[in-house]
């Protein structure tokens, strides 16, 4: 099968992205001015500011008036504020926390979690699996994906003693989210993990997460019913 070649603009995308995601070009550095990219590819300067234009709404950069574009500064607080660390929800509730790692493979990613993920054929994904504790007693059941093309230092990191959310909040700056809420009755092998009856109602959260347009993790946080809810605060709009 032939493998079309990326075009110019996926190319400045992918090489621009992939030095921040890195860590290469850290936050406030500033990116080369476009007629220095244009020159570099030499390419038109409008294939330039159209992939420039996407890293911003992605929100990798800010361009600036007459200054130029820069390397965002991460948002770490409205990050878990919207992205809620565990930790956090369980010191919220006065309990001691504790984080425990069931499972950690890497392997290739089935021909439907590339489907669902966007992934290219035989690309690596890290499947994790870990329990939240509030206390003595389990608080939430964490069935992740991470996809290795996107995130390839994460093949590295054990998850022993760090969980995978705030490692990834710390490491990727994330572009945009997706959650899909919804009510299950627990099956025999999660009953088991959650120290609950089978059959009990549990609330699962669905997480997807994106940078610059590649995905990042899917994660699925089951929690016991009884005894988690989910909040929204908001406002009217001006």
């Amino acid at each position: 099968m032939n493998v079309r070649p990326a075009s110019l603009h996926q190319r400045i995308l992918d090489d621009i992205s992939g030095r921040i995601l890195s860590g290469a070009w850290p936050p406030g550095h500033r990116i080369p001015f476009e007629h220095e990219l244009t020159e570099h590819y030499a390419c038109s300067r409008m294939t330039v500011n159209k992939a420039l234009s996407e890293l911003a709404r992605a929100g990798l950069i800010e361009r600036r008036r007459k200054s130029g574009s820069f390397v965002t500064r991460p948002r770490s607080q409205a990050a878990v504020l919207e992205i809620h660390d565990i930790r956090t929800e369980v010191e919220a509730l006065g309990l001691a926390y504790r984080y425990q790692l069931a499972m950690r493979r890497r392997r290739k990613a089935t021909a439907a979690e590339r489907t669902e993920f966007g992934l290219p054929s035989g690309a690596q994904v890290l499947a994790l699996e870990a329990r939240h504790f509030a206390g003595e007693q389990p608080f939430c059941l964490e069935e992740r994906l991470i996809s290795l093309v996107t995130v390839p230092e994460a093949a590295s990191a054990p998850f022993d003693d760090v969980a995978p959310g705030p490692w990834l909040l710390g490491h990727v700056p994330w572009s945009a989210a997706e959650h899909t809420i919804r009510a299950v009755a627990a099956d025999a092998g999660t009953a088991g993990l959650l120290d609950i009856d089978a059959g009990d109602a549990c609330l699962v959260v669905e997480r997807r997460t994106w940078s610059a347009e590649k995905p990042v993790t899917f994660v699925r946080l089951t929690y016991p019913g009884e005894s988690h809810a989910l909040v929204a605060r908001f406002a009217p709009q001006a």
